[in-house]
């Protein structure tokens, strides 16, 4: 049963609330005449939601009472009712957490809808919770966060392949979370105990790719003036996860082939045959049946790598996730920042909620982080969110000065590109039209020229 606790110091209110917000046989509603009445009640029950007024007996005793609330639970959602001319007041209320707030006086057909609205809200976010302690014994990882239907039969397939030895493949577009399900395969093997090694073949030229992956001799070529081990001796007993697997060159493919059939492979510039033992996961957001039919991936290996595919949804596709993993970036760069942030405001969540996140959660972790950043309160609030999000971007449309060079129109075009993908260079890259190992090689450039350190 849900249960509201209404705090106000006029009996007529109390009473005329209490009779519009009951419910028989599914809500209980208790009132308060005072913050201490009301902080007794709410920890005695298990209140819901609280629909106080901002002045009782005292000015500013509304807001200390929301505090307490707060603290007592972060959980409970609270609607401050004000008076007339006192919205500068309703929204400091909001700023230390409130949900909502309306104004005296109100209809009750008003406050009915903000409180279903508001219980809902309570309903998400305690079900996120149970949900969470439910997976957590299971899915270790607690940077994994979601709980719509789309990312639940992900995690299934997760945890049934996640024994085995089998190859995975990765599918779906720039920041929905490969490296992060990735990792959570190998977490929950039998080979967690062992490294987790990551390459991005797409990031990487392709001699250095190959000498990464498979190490080098002594005199292998220019510079070699040691032996080294490469990336797959060094996941021996673990996994590697070869994320941008389109952008390995093809003869990189072959060797990548012969390491899936048998085992076996040579060092750059080596003779001696090595054998290792590492759980191969590939990840890519290129479609990779296009790839083959256009010759650029070879189809044997696609078969390989293809034992298990897993396709990631678009964060579009799982807007139920949206807001629990706003709170989890909250949580998280609030305890690297310092800072005291705790949650998002009505208005916040809504345009997260209503944006397209074409770079998908990384995109939503980069908003977050910067939000955090801003926010000088408990909630962060419209003015601590990029302009592209809030609707007042001005940012999309770039002008250059007849005689700029195509080196500065390149520059240009990439940091303010970079700049809207919330730094998701893989995003970045596919707007523009370029891969992203050129995507790197640019930035690279640009830092020498800047004379900055690469």
């Amino acid at each position: 049963m849900v249960k509201l606790l209404i705090v106000d110091d006029e009996k007529n209110t109390r009473d005329a609330l209490c009779d519009g917000l009951m419910k028989p046989d599914e809500r209980q509603v208790f009132t308060a005449e005072t913050p201490k009445e009301a902080m007794k009640i709410v920890s005695e029950e298990d209140i819901d939601l609280v629909l106080t007024d901002l002045k009782i007996q005292e000015p500013d005793s509304g807001a200390r009472l929301l505090k307490d609330i707060k603290k007592h639970d972060p959980n409970i959602v609270v609607i401050v009712m004000t008076a007339y001319g006192s919205i500068d007041t309703a929204v400091e209320a909001m700023k230390l957490g409130a949900y909502d707030y309306i104004q005296k006086p109100f209809r009750m057909s008003e406050i009915r809808r903000l409180v279903q609205r508001a219980l809902e809200t309570r309903l998400l976010l305690v079900e996120n919770a149970k949900l969470r302690q439910q997976v957590s014994a299971r899915y270790l990882p607690r940077n994994i966060v979601g709980f719509s239907p789309l990312w639940r039969d992900v995690m299934e397939t997760v945890e049934k392949v996640a024994p085995s030895r089998a190859t995975v493949l990765l599918l779906g577009e720039s920041g929905t979370g490969k490296e992060v399900i990735a990792r959570a395969i190998h977490e929950l093997s039998g080979r967690r105990d062992k490294p987790f090694v990551k390459v991005n073949c797409g990031a990487l030229p392709e001699q250095l790719l190959e000498s990464e992956l498979f190490g080098y001799e002594k005199g292998a070529f220019t510079n070699a003036i040691r032996q080294r081990r490469g990336r797959f001796e060094l996941a021996h007993g673990g996994t590697i996860f070869l994320d941008e697997i389109a952008d390995m060159p093809t003869h990189l493919q072959v060797k990548l082939l012969s390491v899936l059939q048998d085992g076996e492979f040579q060092r750059l510039g080596g003779e001696e045959t090595l054998k290792v033992d590492a759980r191969v996961i590939a990840a890519t957001n290129k479609d990779l049946d296009e790839e083959v039919a256009e010759g650029r991936f070879r189809e044997d290996l696609y078969y390989r790598l293809n034992v298990i595919k897993l396709t990631l949804p678009p964060l579009r596709q799982r807007r139920d996730d949206i807001i629990p993993l706003a709170q989890h970036f909250i949580e998280k760069f609030s305890r690297l920042n310092a800072k005291n942030v705790r949650g998002l405001s009505p208005e916040v969540a809504r345009l997260l909620e209503g944006h397209s996140w074409r770079g998908n959660v990384r995109e939503l972790e980069n908003v977050i982080e910067r939000a955090v950043v801003l926010c000088g309160g408990e909630q962060i609030q419209k003015e601590h969110l990029p302009d592209y999000i809030t609707g007042t971007d001005s940012s999309r449309v770039v002008t250059f000065r007849i005689g700029a060079t195509l080196e500065e129109v390149e520059d240009v075009m990439i940091a303010r590109t970079l700049e809207m993908t919330g730094g998701n260079k893989e995003e970045a890259a596919r707007i523009l039209g370029i891969g992203v190992a050129t995507l790197y090689r640019r930035l690279k450039e640009s830092e020498r020229e800047n004379g900055e350190t690469p």
